[in-house]
């Protein structure tokens, strides 16, 4: 992999760069030897979403967080394309080509869950096997025609970010995916983390994520792990009901009082889900 530490990475010494044959750079941080573990996250996060997971997870695995782009710390680069959850496909799969270890152990959480499972059907031998939290999307076509409730709370989490409201508007769209009061609660650094990716919510609104089928998921070649949060909202814990109809041989797992972030609240459970899986696949 063509990657190297660049003074933007300077306030964290882990952090470095892969460059892709088709010109992008995306940050990444690297943890631990063994099979490589590749982490995506979801919306208003990035490599520093997965912390939880490189600290103990390291122990075993070559862990690896990147940070797609649009989102910190390379938010503001000149070279950036459109954003789209097409062009996150393509460029983790230019990632794990990069890599040279072969095919890796892939985790998508939300929307970085419907990125993993459409880079996992697109490029099956890029993927060992393929772990979905809550991942995100819609499950028939149709589905991705949002309520007027949706669409109204959107359009103004759009207008409070873009005010410079950015508080008032992270607080709005984060209750709304998890639960009310989570942002309140969620701790300094996710806080952090989010507020720096603020400004990709105005964009991300009008990519729709790609509507999820059955012809795709039973064509899935990899295990499949599909983990939910108890606590988590309907939409996600009923796509990760399909998916489990859908997919052969795939497991499922609750995390017990959880919501949507559970692997950050509840990061040891999360962690034994997953290693017990990996050891299987």
């Amino acid at each position: 992999m063509n990657a190297r530490i660049d003074p933007a990475s300077l306030a964290d010494p882990d952090l470095r760069f892969a460059s892709t044959l088709s010109g992008g750079r995306i940050p990444f941080v690297a943890k631990g030897e063994g099979e490589p573990l590749l982490f995506i996250h979801g919306s208003l996060c990035d490599y520093r979403y997965w912390s939880g997971q490189l600290a103990v997870l390291s122990r075993s695995f070559h862990c690896i967080s990147l940070s797609l782009s649009h989102y910190w710390p390379l938010a503001d680069s000149a070279t950036l394309g459109k954003f789209s959850w097409r062009a996150h496909v393509e460029e983790v799969a230019e990632f794990i080509a990069a890599l040279g270890t072969g095919p890796v152990h892939l985790v998508g959480h939300s929307r970085g869950g419907c990125i993993a499972f459409h880079l996992a059907h697109e490029y099956p031998h890029l993927v060992k096997s393929l772990t979905l939290a809550d991942p995100g999307g819609a499950l028939h076509a149709g589905d991705d025609a949002l309520p007027a409730a949706t669409v109204a709370l959107r359009a103004r989490v759009a207008e409070l970010i873009e005010g410079g409201a950015i508080d008032a508007g992270l607080e709005m769209f984060v209750d709304s995916v998890s639960m009310p009061g989570v942002w309140s609660k969620s701790p300094a650094g996710f806080r952090t983390m989010a507020t720096d990716n603020a400004a990709t919510l105005p964009k991300q609104f009008p990519d729709a994520l790609p509507v999820y089928t059955r012809e795709q998921a039973v064509k899935l070649r990899c295990k499949v792990l599909l983990v939910e949060g108890e606590k988590s909202p309907r939409m996600y814990r009923d796509n990760v009901a399909a998916l489990a109809g859908w997919i052969p041989g795939a497991q499922v797992r609750e995390v017990t009082g959880a919501s949507h972030g559970m692997n950050v609240t509840h990061p040891a459970a999360f962690n034994r889900a997953l290693q017990g899986f990996i050891a299987q696949a």
